[in-house]
């Protein structure tokens, strides 16, 4: 695996390998089960796997974690290399953003909702630094898990309007035994903070055998059933609750007869995790198994 800090270094390591299959799974680094899954998926898909590494300020706003957002490049490298990664790419803050943008990209409308509601100008941030990612790596594929579902919802809807010849694939959340999903930001929490946050799962999951059984056939019941299950936990702040159509990402009454997704964005102490449910749901083997 070769690791390169800057643009001009990455397309001069593409620049032979353009007539080959190019996958790339952007990360934040701090890499986890999670992000090995899309690597490994990509490794079967593709000739070339790209891994960038970059914790992308543009993102987080002005009271959220950037500054001690977990950061480990050495333990990156050393897993990125184990699954099968060809190229880690991790610049620097300045090699991204030279000057400070005056050009970024908004998705509008898919973002009014759930984290984009919640973290203004965050949506913006991620459409910015995945469009230039993409600019520079020119990748075939690119792999998103589905943890974050709005996050793949508003870089497909940005790849088909401004016809970027990539194709996206999501990919299945990876959980612990416990049915947490597997984060970076799980290192914050304490014994009891993720004892308790195994709640999200948990409830969605019972929500999504609710429906599938016709027991639940409206968004407010989900709702109703998701806060009250996950206001039981005293250490859990709820952010949102929302169930919303997929990718269309707009409200919905009657659960029945389009696909629906059921998300939750909880702060348990100091961290804020969130989680989701895709239904119908479909028999996808998780990425680290195909």
């Amino acid at each position: 695996m070769k690791t390169v800090g800057t643009v001009q270094e990455l397309r001069q390591f593409l620049r032979p390998l353009r007539d080959r299959r190019i996958g790339l799974v952007p990360t934040m680094g701090y890499l986890h089960e999670g992000h090995v899954s899309l690597i490994r998926r990509a490794r079967k898909e593709c000739d070339v796997v790209v891994l960038s590494v970059f914790v992308n300020p543009l993102q987080f706003g002005p009271r959220e974690d950037y500054d001690r957002y977990p950061r480990d490049l050495d333990r990156d490298a050393r897993i990125a290399e184990q699954a099968g990664v060809d190229v880690l790419f991790a610049p620097s803050v300045e090699e991204m953003y030279p000057e400070k943008p005056l050009t970024t990209v908004t998705v509008s409308r898919l973002t009014d909702r759930l984290c984009g509601a919640s973290r203004p100008g965050h949506f913006d941030g991620v459409a910015t630094v995945v469009a230039k990612l993409f600019h520079i790596v020119e990748p075939d594929r690119a792999y998103f898990g589905l943890k974050d579902a709005q996050q793949v919802a508003v870089v497909e809807r940005m790849v088909r309007d401004l016809h970027f010849p990539v194709e996206i694939i999501p990919c299945p959340t990876v959980r612990e035994k416990d049915g947490l999903a597997v984060s970076s930001r799980n290192v914050y929490l304490s014994e009891e903070e993720r004892e308790q946050a195994t709640v999200l799962s948990a409830g969605l999951r019972e929500v999504a055998e609710k429906v599938q059984a016709g027991e639940m056939t409206r968004s407010r019941q989900v709702i109703d059933y998701l806060q009250g299950r996950i206001s039981s936990k005293p250490l859990a702040r709820i952010d949102y609750v929302d169930v919303l159509t997929y990718p269309d990402l707009t409200p919905v009454d009657a659960l029945q007869g389009q696909r629906i997704l059921v998300a939750v964005a909880v702060h348990f102490g100091s961290t804020r995790l969130i989680d989701n449910v895709i239904l119908p749901e479909k028999e996808e083997v998780p990425c680290s198994e195909r």
